[in-house]
């Protein structure tokens, strides 16, 4: 199987993934729908095959004996993607996500225009959240080349794997992948301390470890971008106060409130008339008021002050939702699938 002609046809039909796995025949999801890509199923061997091609004789054996391996593959002039492989009921499968050639641009992906003054933050965490598919990788790969073309400065990102490929603009950006360049995150972090960053992006704050080098970082006048699984900015918050032990956890409060920034929330759907997906995001900026309620462990507030602070650009990830559903971008259902408060956007948006 010529899994580099499957994948050259899957980007061509607009796939975000492209999966393999035993039993069935390779499919690529396609505005969130899977798509047949040929009429054959994978054999065992097949799958193997694909993963030999992928990985190599090395990876493979990594594979192998771990179970699971991420790792970037790269066809020229078409696309760079990650990938995932792993092994299920004795077999191998593969999880391939597309990334373009291209750094989509903030205009292009519609991002809030408050997004673009964050990039001119000179110290504090960034975070943008999500669930997995939701487009957060592409949003910190725009912001950190929005910096590279319009600003001095010296990036580090830490990856795993590399997607999307920076090359040296007015800023410096230097790429490292973990298990390649570094043997993790943690390591990687507390080494970038050393490297004379003036901005550093984590790929995800996985771990107690990293998100306490990730704080340290930010308090010490870096400027911290990453990602963390999460939907709402409140539930941001909690998740990075509750990875530390009950009795750390109101030093982290104040520490975090001291640091944190902004918190960009977003998902991806399909739009209404089916061409293609859209973002809808969710905006925390950290004003005096945001930070008080932190310290204070009153996260369960924070989602009124976003509602009522509009005119700093704040937004919830409802009103952005219930805009897009006015301007007819996307359905009712669609609506009420993504958003936070199905009752009070049913009578906002007159839904019976």
């Amino acid at each position: 199987m010529q899994i580099d002609l499957l994948l050259e046809k899957a980007v061509q039909m607009g796939a975000s993934d492209i999966h393999f796995s035993v039993g069935i025949e390779p499919v690529a999801r396609i505005h969130g729908k899977f798509v047949k890509l040929v009429d054959l199923r994978l054999t065992a061997e097949m799958a193997i095959g694909c993963a030999k091609m992928i990985l190599g004789e090395k990876g493979l054996k990594k594979l192998e004996e771990i179970g699971e391996i991420d790792t970037a593959y790269a066809i020229e002039k078409i696309a760079r993607f990650r990938v995932n492989a792993f092994r299920q009921k004795n077999n191998c499968a593969i999880a391939v996500r597309v990334i373009p050639d291209t750094i989509p641009s903030m205009k292009s992906l519609l991002l809030p225009e408050v997004i673009q003054k964050l990039c001119s933050k000179q110290r504090g965490l960034i975070l943008v959240t999500g669930p997995t598919g939701s487009g957060k990788s592409t949003t910190l790969a725009s912001m950190i080349d929005h910096m590279n073309a319009t600003m001095a400065r010296h990036i580090i990102t830490i990856e795993d794997p590399i997607e999307y490929l920076h090359h040296h603009g007015m800023s410096m950006v230097n790429q490292r992948q973990v298990g390649v360049d570094t043997q993790s995150f943690a390591n990687a972090l507390r080494s970038a301390l050393r490297e004379d960053p003036d901005v550093i992006l984590m790929g995800e704050m996985r771990d107690l470890e990293t998100v306490s080098t990730a704080l340290t970082a930010a308090e010490t006048g870096h400027l911290v971008l990453s990602t963390l699984h999460t939907i709402g900015a409140a539930k941001t918050i909690d998740r990075i106060v509750d990875v530390f032990p009950p009795e750390q956890q109101q030093q982290v409060r104040v520490q975090l409130a001291s640091v944190i920034e902004a918190v960009i929330s977003q998902q991806i759907m399909v739009k209404a008339d089916g061409r293609g997906r859209v973002a809808a995001f969710e905006i925390m900026l950290a004003t005096p008021a945001i930070r008080n309620l932190i310290r204070d462990g009153k996260t369960h507030q924070i989602q009124t002050i976003i509602q009522t602070n509009a005119a700093a650009q704040m937004q919830t990830m409802d009103t952005n939702l219930l805009g897009l559903y006015s301007k007819h971008v996307i359905s009712s259902s669609t609506l009420l699938q993504y958003c936070v408060d199905e009752e009070a956007v049913r009578q906002r948006a007159r839904l019976s």
